[in-house]
């Protein structure tokens, strides 16, 4: 009769294959640095807008959003004129300058004056007259000269363009 155990034996050179996990963190760590943003504005164009591409790697800052697509302009995603196929109607333009869109001035000149009036009362926020557009890459420039003339003279001279990188 044997009084000794029976071992179970184990493989002596039995290693952890840990190169494919390796190579998955790899990955998911090149992902995550390309997917993170660091800058703190988000732009989320609307699904009627398709932004035209670029290579700047300006990163966005967080101003007034002005948004024009084929079906209309928005202010801080608040529709402000009716467009039909990127075309405005004659009703919304003022008879004698006709890049002067008057219903779009009332919103924007409310908008700076709202910021004047914050900017008043508390010394970290100024208002610098920056508006960030949103435009559809198929939209006519004349259309865009509208928008931006009638920026200008609401006060908002420093227009920027939202684009898609590239990248």
């Amino acid at each position: 009769m044997s009084f000794s155990k029976r071992k179970k034996k184990l493989p002596q050179n039995f290693k952890i294959q840990i190169t494919s996990m390796v190579d998955m963190f790899v990955i998911l760590l090149v992902f995550l640095i390309k997917s993170y943003s660091t800058s703190p504005v988000q732009i989320a164009p609307s699904a009627d807008i398709r932004l035209p591409p670029s290579e700047s790697t300006t990163n966005p800052v967080d101003v007034l959003k002005l948004m024009v697509s084929k079906s209309g302009v928005y202010v801080e995603g608040q529709k402000v004129i009716d467009l039909t196929e990127g075309q405005i109607d004659k009703k919304y333009v003022d008879g004698s300058d006709t890049n002067y869109i008057p219903e779009l001035f009332k919103f924007l000149d409310a908008e700076a004056k709202k910021t004047q009036d914050i900017a008043k009362v508390n010394s970290t926020v100024t208002f610098e007259g920056k508006i960030l557009v949103q435009a559809d890459k198929d939209l006519a420039y004349e259309m865009l000269r509208k928008v931006m003339h009638t920026s200008a003279v609401a006060g908002y001279s420093d227009v920027k363009f939202a684009v898609i990188s590239n990248d």
